[in-house]
């Protein structure tokens, strides 16, 4: 692990690989923290590719700031790091709020990405149903703590085949929820509740994308990345059978056959 500090906040990150290869930047989601990742490094970080991989502000080793944090700012937060570490142009992936993030990203650098990864995530403005239950979701976890939530969630985040086959990785899920800052999570919901549109800025994204969805999730359905799909140019879509909200880590080898394939194809062109 290594950690930069800057404007009293201190990020942690992993950063693993070559210093001189492409870069690859991953974007966790909520409420979970960078081990999330852990299956990717693994593949990934070696002479062919640097992959560097932060825990969000109010997640996992990175410092707590509560009250509201937008979409802007974790972009913000991840740029300033990449700036801080020389890093001009990456590719740069997300998984559920990771995927929303990276959009905020590529809205604000698109000249900076080499290639999107967008994993059981959605691009469209939280609808009004959506903002009220963020909101409430965020002051129910203040009041309680988290770990009725986790419970709540766990058969969700992963499909219940996985808690049933690799016990494992649901311990390890349900981990990184209990380990999570009520705070950090609630900041991070009241955020997301007033994130914007990314529809227009992804119909016009000038680089490869990879739309990764497990067959099973609930919170972002194939049929929504199946709408992403046909609104992106230059888009592959791929949907790994038998998981749930998590396929990075339910089905970490048909994810990294088909993450590696499209960093294959980016090598390639670029």
């Amino acid at each position: 692990m290594s950690t930069l500090s800057a404007d009293g906040m201190t990020i942690a990150y992993d950063d693993e690989g070559s210093a001189t290869a492409p870069v690859l930047v991953l974007v966790h989601g909520h409420p979970f923290d960078r081990s999330m990742w852990r299956p990717q490094l693994d593949r990934l970080a070696t002479e062919s590719w640097r992959v560097i991989v932060p825990d969000l502000r109010g997640y996992g080793e990175t410092t707590v700031v509560p009250g509201k944090t937008p979409l802007e700012t974790f972009a913000r937060d991840i740029i300033g790091l990449l700036d801080r570490l020389g890093v001009e142009r990456f590719v740069l992936g997300g998984l559920s709020m990771g995927g929303q993030i990276v959009m905020e990203i590529h809205r604000q650098v698109p000249d900076r990405i080499r290639g999107l990864l967008l994993a059981d995530t959605a691009p469209w403005a939280e609808t009004k149903d959506g903002r009220r239950s963020r909101n409430a979701l965020a002051d129910r976890l203040l009041g309680e703590g988290i770990q009725s939530y986790a419970e709540e969630v766990l058969p969700k985040m992963v499909a219940p085949s996985t808690i049933e086959r690799l016990p494992a990785v649901a311990e390890h899920v349900f981990g990184m929820m209990l380990g999570t800052s009520p705070e950090g999570a609630a900041a991070a919901l009241r955020g997301r509740a007033e994130r914007p549109d990314y529809a227009e800025s992804l119909a016009g994204a000038a680089v490869p994308v990879l739309i990764v969805v497990g067959s099973e999730d609930e919170f972002t359905p194939v049929e929504d990345a199946r709408l992403m799909h046909k609104l992106i140019p230059h888009s592959t879509l791929v949907v790994i059978d038998g998981c749930g909200h998590m396929p990075n880590l339910e089905r970490p080898a048909e994810f990294n056959d088909a993450l590696c394939a499209f960093l294959d194809v980016i090598s390639e062109e670029q």
